[in-house]
């Protein structure tokens, strides 16, 4: 049997032996150090049936009296003071609900905003008019202006260089 497993039952071998099982009684029989650990837990366990509670002193409950009401009586230094104590000795269970609020509007609050990010990325292109798209294209195509240009000039020429004809 493994040492590991047998520590595990040390302390019922001392309160209740006769609920440890037969193979942990003999892996105590052959390790040593095993019994040794067993030995020093029923040493420790003797001294501490042995040992005595000293008797407080005739005024120990006066002076604890004083102590605490002068305690009560003191207020704090500030309000962080105040805060610090209330939070560290008083009660914390009106805290929860509060604590419970303030995720939940943070989690509300976080879920939105990326829900907000997330549906302006995915928004669906803005759609042009096809008046647009062949100004686009007229612009990107320098051919198509020289040919313009071109006809332009052929057709002043033709009216007799002026275009105010009518």
């Amino acid at each position: 049997m493994i040492c590991r497993k047998v520590k595990a039952h040390l302390a019922n071998l001392l309160f209740e032996p006769e609920s440890v099982p037969a193979d942990v009684r003999n892996h105590l029989e052959d390790c040593a150090d095993c019994s040794m650990e067993l030995a020093s837990m029923e040493a420790t366990m003797n001294l501490m049936d042995e040992w005595q509670a000293p008797e407080p002193s005739p005024y120990f409950d006066s002076k604890l009296a004083v102590r605490m009401r002068e305690e009560q009586r003191a207020e704090p230094a500030g309000l962080l003071e105040r805060m610090r104590a209330r939070l560290l000795f008083g009660s914390n269970v009106h805290l929860r609900p509060i604590a419970v609020g303030a995720l939940a509007l943070l989690i509300i609050i976080g879920g939105g905003t990326y829900a907000g990010l997330m549906s302006s990325n995915s928004a669906a292109p803005v759609k042009t008019s096809a008046a647009v798209e062949d100004l686009k294209s007229l612009d990107d195509n320098a051919q198509v202006f020289q040919q313009l240009n071109s006809l332009d000039q052929n057709d002043q020429d033709d009216n007799g260089g002026s275009s105010n004809d009518l």
